[in-house]
């Protein structure tokens, strides 16, 4: 693939304030209110606010930033941070501060007294600071005193971009209600609300915005579509049904299961990559193309198999069966010493990937790639793998082999339908009997 220069996208350079309220050097009822603030008094604050002297305050710019304390690290080598090499000032906003706090009285008692709803000194409003803290009561305060649903950040960054966590629906549900844009984008990225839903894991999100008739195909500046953005997501043990979810809803609602990213990564790439056996069982029953080859020369088993060794609780043996009953092409036996040294705490794998070969070339090699761990944790298996070294793979396992070359890519198709006991049908599509023979 021909080099593509990643694209540079200009910021306009940032300029200092010198209307703000520095919050370090501040004092008397500067000081009180800001503190009030903080905590939510609301008694407090309206004494305050409602002394001419100090209506100013409601929307007053804050600086939270210590410059004194950016200059001790400019010049302390030892704590120097990547941070510290340039100052920057730190800005808010009464509004941002009780709406990003979910103090509502608060915020309603600003508002009321005519704070700027849609000041953003820092790039963000208040109605992005509540939706980014989850406050959906805050959220549906500000929309109502006329707040911009689609404010824009200097990123390009929505109030709906900043919905990306389960406990931030209601504010999602809120902004769709006063006219939130369903398909805006991000500037740095070119992603939609979907395709931070997608990456989440957020399946209620993902319904809701389907539901309001967002584009599944939409592909950002890397060439994902919420789809493949979903699959792409690095996912712990407990996410892999909430993204299952999300991809089973954007397949439903029309997904193009074969659109690659710039890398030519297909949405099946990504969930071998991320050993989520659900999704891939999804994305096969959908006729994802399981022998597709990135522009690195791999197939979804090469990803997989990369991956068994660290997630061998997601149940890569269900993936690499999947694939191998979909007709993925086989492992080089030259290359299965390796294939053991990395995957042989996954037995499983290993039992599903030896029962697609006729016979086996057992060398010390073989022997020698099984981790201690691993061979004592799992030691008859390994016994009937190495006891093949002087003996043949069993008729029962040739009959299968040779009935499985002549389906090639049907088996998954052709094996559930044929008139056969259960468990011959279930052998036939490798079923996991924890030993080789």
């Amino acid at each position: 693939m021909a080099y593509v220069a990643p694209k540079i996208k200009w910021h306009k350079p940032k300029m200092y304030r010198n209307d703000v309220i520095a919050t370090a050097k501040a004092s008397g009822c500067v000081l009180q209110f800001w503190n009030s603030l903080l905590v939510g008094d609301e008694l407090t604050i309206l004494s305050i606010v409602d002394d001419d002297e100090y209506e100013h305050l409601i929307d007053a710019i804050y600086d939270t930033s210590n410059i004194e304390e950016w200059k001790n690290f400019r010049h302390n080598y030892r704590g120097l941070r990547l941070w510290s090499l340039s100052y920057e000032q730190e800005l808010t906003t009464p509004l941002h501060i009780t709406a990003g706090r979910g103090f509502t009285e608060c915020l309603r008692l600003l508002l009321q007294r005519g704070a700027n709803v849609d000041l953003a000194p820092g790039d963000t409003t208040a109605l992005h600071e509540s939706c980014e803290n989850c406050q959906p009561e805050c959220t549906k305060l500000l929309l109502i005193h006329g707040a911009n649903a689609n404010a824009v950040t200097e990123d390009g960054l929505m109030p709906l971009h900043f919905c990306s966590s389960p406990k931030s629906l209601e504010c999602a549900k809120y902004l769709l209600q006063y006219g939130a844009a369903i398909s805006g984008r991000t500037l740095d990225e070119d992603d939609t609300p979907l395709h931070v839903a997608a990456c989440n894991g957020l399946t209620d999100h993902t319904e809701l915005y389907l539901r309001y008739g967002a584009a599944v195909d939409k592909q950002n500046n890397e060439g994902l579509t919420p789809l493949n953005a979903a699959c792409s997501q690095p996912q712990e043990l407990q996410e892999l049904d909430s993204y299952y979810k999300v991809c089973q809803m954007l397949v439903g609602a029309g997904a193009n299961i074969h659109i690659t990213d710039q890398d030519r990564h297909s949405p099946l790439h990504m969930a071998c990559k991320n050993v989520n056996p659900d999704i891939v069982d999804l994305l096969l029953d959908n006729d994802a193309s399981v022998n597709d080859m990135n522009y690195g020369g791999e197939t979804p088993m090469h990803n997989i198999l990369k991956v068994v060794c660290y997630k061998v609780s997601h149940q890569p043996e269900r993936i690499v069966r999947a694939l191998l009953n979909h007709g993925s092409i086989r492992v080089w036996p030259g290359a299965l010493p390796l294939v053991l040294k990395h995957c042989c705490g996954s037995p499983r794998t290993i039992e599903v990937l030896l029962n697609n070969y006729r016979s086996l070339k057992i060398t010390d090699t073989w022997v020698e790639s099984v981790s201690s761990e691993a061979l004592k944790e799992h030691k008859g298996f390994y016994e009937s793998v190495f006891s093949l070294e002087r003996t043949p793979r069993s008729l029962q396992h040739l009959a299968r082999f040779k009935l499985r070359s002549f389906l090639e890519c049907r088996v998954h198709k052709v094996v559930p339908e044929l008139e056969l006991p259960t468990f011959i049908k279930n052998y036939l599509l490798l079923e996991y009997r924890d030993y080789v023979h």
